[in-house]
């Protein structure tokens, strides 16, 4: 008998099992489903037949297994329109380095990414593998594509991985993929009627009429930041520098350049808001006073005199009624350290941290990872994925973490 803490999960799930070790999650995630409500069909690459066998699912399922597109009992050997029509969700779990790099190529080499293919249903993936290939760029790229097609990424988890390595690359366990299968299917509104601000990219700081002070920022996480939390009901505010980026659907956008204009737009706007999310690149310093022309070039080389910009949040931080504060720290080292201490010295309620510089550099990427510490000292480790996927999480946090009402 389903107990009434269990989700509830009334769809057709089609698993597509890739050939990984892996696999063997696969069976105990088809169990799980189905004590949930779910009706589940199996289909396999050839690969994940020498990992486990057919048979398996077929006794847990309760339908016949399938693995070709050449199936003479299918439909008129037609199987894969067949199954693409059938189903209301495709899960794909393993999802291998190797399949999601033939999903996000379009190819249809094989029954499940045929199927994938022919399918209008939305597309699930729970990465496995080897955390050398998670961290690749090749697949970094081509899980940032299967997310910007629409593609909901579970996972993959951190830990000792089967070949001796550690870290990034193990498959989500089979409870949080019926957990995350649930809340899509019926996503409650995490922040109905919220309001939320965010700001994103960097500030330009005129130096003369042609020159500035800037930084690498492009606002990419603070914008799907923005997008993530228009998503789930929340009323949303962009303050954006100068990027090059599309306004997410359902925000309103105020476009700034410089620090000056961040803080005035920021201020303004702040005491409305129930959230602020300070995803800018914020200029520390600007010129104490910029020329009016041209500056010319010259043997004598040139000092700039620079000041301090106002600290935003620090500002905010002090207010006496302020919105619920989520910073972010960008460290080149000791990240945790310089995180924490940020944290406290701002007042700040949640801090979303990472490290820039090296081959992991989140400037300018379609992908990162953070490190979120709470007020309370609660910390929550975002291995590296889209920024989309990482502002969804993020967004999940802080609505966890809002007073009620």
């Amino acid at each position: 008998m389903q107990s009434p803490a269990q989700p509830v999960l009334r769809e057709r799930i089609l698993l597509g099992v890739g050939g990984g070790i892996a696999a063997y999650k696969a069976a105990d995630l088809v169990r799980r489903l189905r004590e949930v409500g779910a009706e589940v069909r199996v289909v396999m690459t050839e690969a994940a037949r020498e990992f486990v066998g057919p048979t398996t699912f077929q006794a847990l399922s309760g339908h016949p297994v399938r693995s070709s597109l050449w199936d003479p009992a299918a439909e008129a050997a037609m199987g894969h329109i067949e199954l693409a029509r059938w189903a209301d969700r495709i899960v794909i779990a393993p999802a291998t380095a190797g399949l999601i790099a033939r999903l996000a190529a379009g190819m249809a080499d094989d029954l499940v990414t045929t199927l994938c293919l022919a399918s209008r249903a939305p597309l699930v993936l729970a990465p496995a593998m080897n955390q050398a290939m998670w961290a690749h760029p090749a697949t970094r790229a081509n899980v940032a594509m299967l997310v910007a097609r629409g593609a909901m990424l579970v996972g993959p988890g951190v830990g000792g991985q089967a070949c001796g390595d550690e870290g990034a690359g193990r498959m989500a366990e089979p409870a949080e993929i019926v957990a995350a299968l649930s809340a899509a299917a019926s996503p409650p509104p995490l922040l109905a009627g919220r309001r939320v601000l965010v700001n994103a990219g960097p500030t330009y700081e005129d130096i003369d009429p042609v020159r500035f002070l800037g930084n690498r920022s492009s606002g990419k996480m603070g914008f799907a930041v923005a997008e993530a939390a228009a998503r789930v009901g929340a009323t949303v505010t962009l303050v954006a520098g100068p990027v090059r980026l599309a306004t997410p659907a359902g925000v309103e956008r105020v476009d700034v350049r410089s620090a000056r204009e961040m803080a005035e737009a920021v201020f303004r706007l702040a005491p409305a808001a129930e959230v602020f999310v300070a995803a800018a690149a914020v200029a520390d310093f600007t010129p104490k006073l910029a020329s009016g022309s041209k500056i010319k070039k010259s043997d004598e080389g040139l000092s700039l005199s620079l000041v301090p910009t106002t600290d935003i949040l620090a500002t905010l931080g002090a207010w006496p009624e302020r919105p619920f504060l989520v910073g972010f720290a960008a460290e080149t080292e000791s990240v945790e350290d310089y995180a924490r201490d940020k944290l406290a010295r701002k007042n700040l309620d949640l801090i979303a941290a990472n490290a820039v510089g090296g081959s992991d550099d989140a400037f300018d990427a379609d992908d990162n990872a953070l490190l979120l510490i709470a007020r309370d000292g609660t910390r929550v480790d975002l291995p590296r994925a889209p920024k989309s996927a990482l502002a969804a999480r993020l967004v999940a946090e802080i609505a966890a973490r809002l007073p009620s009402r």
